[in-house]
């Protein structure tokens, strides 16, 4: 019979229904699994990381599906077995991550960090700050993400452009390619950046398209740190020009002492962009979908490497 292995107690205990035919135990991958020849999907824990892990992964020799709860997937595929598929989260975190590019952008322009800081320092300071709404807003990166973080902007009556990889009409919306960023660059107030990591996109945001953003233009990150030339961004937050907020870094976790923890006009977040009680329903959905598929002989969804 085969196995699907979850990655803790509750996932199984909330998963419901099982179709005949197809076994559910829990697996952390912290160990190898006693019972490797029956795995037909193993489902990796939330936040996964070190070799030995995924050499219990190689070690499954029956394995169809390897399923990643990120969007994000860049770190798998070095590592992912020949003989077994690799499909992400898309779709989990859509939600949790757009809501957090707003609230970040909300929290930089309306200095929501400043008044906190002076309650607690009972300080009642009446100040002008800036408005979302008007400002010119560039997404970088159309999937899943990028669609639900352009539609919230949208709400806030914002201009927003959308750029991917590659330029196409999806969604209602004219999809710029990434060639035009330059372009783009000096007639954007807030850049958001939700493309997934890849050679292309790798400091895709250097220091010509930092330099390129009009000033006072906000920087919002909750795709990958390595997304940003983080010396160049450092170097415009310390001069004053820009502002950011970043729910990602690099390097990642933010190493003690380093000058994204004092730079002026920042937001930062522990990279929490997926971490909400919304996480495990969301990931249970996708499971049972994926088991059903199992069960039925159908592809899987989400496969982004077979």
């Amino acid at each position: 019979m085969p196995i699907v292995t979850l990655p803790f107690a509750e996932l199984v205990d909330r998963f419901g229904p099982v179709p005949d035919g197809v076994e559910l135990d829990v697996w952390d991958v912290e160990e190898p699994y006693t019972r490797p020849d029956d795995v037909a999907i193993a489902f990796l824990p939330f936040y996964f990381g070190g070799r030995h892990r995924w050499q219990y992964v190689h070690d499954l020799p029956n394995l169809q599906l390897l399923q990643l709860p990120s969007a994000g997937y860049e770190h798998a595929v070095p590592y992912v077995p020949g003989h077994a598929q690799l499909a992400n989260g898309r779709g989990i975190h859509d939600d949790e991550t757009a809501e957090l590019a707003v609230g970040l952008a909300l929290t930089s322009l309306r200095e929501l960090g400043a008044f906190q800081a002076d309650r607690a320092n009972g300080v009642w300071d009446v100040r002008t700050t800036r408005s979302l709404a008007d400002r010119r807003v560039t997404v970088v990166g159309y999937g899943a993400i990028g669609s639900a973080i352009a539609t919230r902007f949208e709400a806030f009556r914002t201009d927003v452009t959308v750029v991917a990889r590659t330029a196409r009409e999806q969604d209602g919306r004219h999809v710029r390619a990434f060639g035009d960023l330059p372009a783009l660059a000096a007639d954007t107030d807030v850049l958001v950046l939700i493309t997934p990591l890849t050679d292309e996109t790798e400091r895709l945001v250097d220091a010509d398209l930092l330099a390129a953003l009009p000033d006072g233009a906000l920087v919002v990150n909750v795709a990958r740190g390595k997304v940003v030339d983080t010396d160049a961004l450092v170097a415009e937050l310390q001069s004053g020009r820009l502002s950011a907020a970043l729910d990602v870094t690099d390097p990642e976790p933010l190493p003690a002492g380093h000058p994204l923890w004092t730079t002026p006009n920042t937001v930062l977040t522990p990279h929490v962009g997926g971490n909400t009680d919304l996480s495990v329903p969301r990931s249970i959905e996708l499971m049972r979908r994926q088991v059903a598929a199992l069960a039925d002989g159908r592809p899987f969804e989400n496969v982004i490497q077979s």
